[in-house]
């Protein structure tokens, strides 16, 4: 035993000093969008309106947690809003006007409480309007949702205020 006390001493230092490689810090330092590299920590405005883009939007868009205003206004972008743009809880502004965005309005939209304004105006976003919706509505001082497919029945806060929708695929 006083051989192999030693041997266990010198091989629990070097598990000691091991890391698991599960409790590494895996949070991105940058983040690429459409070919474009952007920093994590510094990237607060990313403003991409007009500029033709394709394709739907990443969901490593939500990894851009200082973004205080994003706008991806008239560009040609499919597919839904991702779920992850709930974690841009710093967000103020929120633009995705003019796609061709579809599915339904993400239920983590009500995360981004300091929204002050949100224009997902002339897309072909259908369902119902989440009842999230409402926990950004106080904060909001200008919002379009006109001229979408949305489905009634409409949150209460926001329903005389949803614009022009083609109901005519609603159940």
């Amino acid at each position: 035993m006083k051989k192999l006390y030693p041997l266990l001493s010198v091989l629990f230092l070097i598990y000691w000093g091991c890391e698991d490689p599960k409790e590494e810090d895996t949070t991105p330092t940058e983040v690429t969008l459409w070919g474009v590299v952007y920093s994590v920590e510094n990237t607060t405005v990313l403003y991409l309106n007009g500029n033709s883009i394709t394709g739907s939007i990443p969901p490593e868009i939500g990894n851009l947690t200082n973004l205080i205003t994003l706008g991806l206004d008239d560009n040609q972008l499919t597919g839904s809003i991702p779920p992850e743009i709930g974690n841009l809880t710093n967000l103020q502004e929120l633009g995705l006007s003019w796609n061709q965005l579809s599915g339904e309005i993400p239920s983590e939209i009500g995360n981004l409480t300091s929204l002050r304004g949100i224009w997902v105006d002339v897309n072909q976003l259908t369902g119902e309007i989440p009842e999230s919706f409402c926990d950004i509505y106080p904060n909001l001082t200008e919002f379009n949702l006109g001229y979408n497919n949305l489905c009634p029945t409409y949150p209460s806060c926001i329903e005389d205020y949803v614009g022009n929708q083609d109901t005519s695929d609603c159940d």
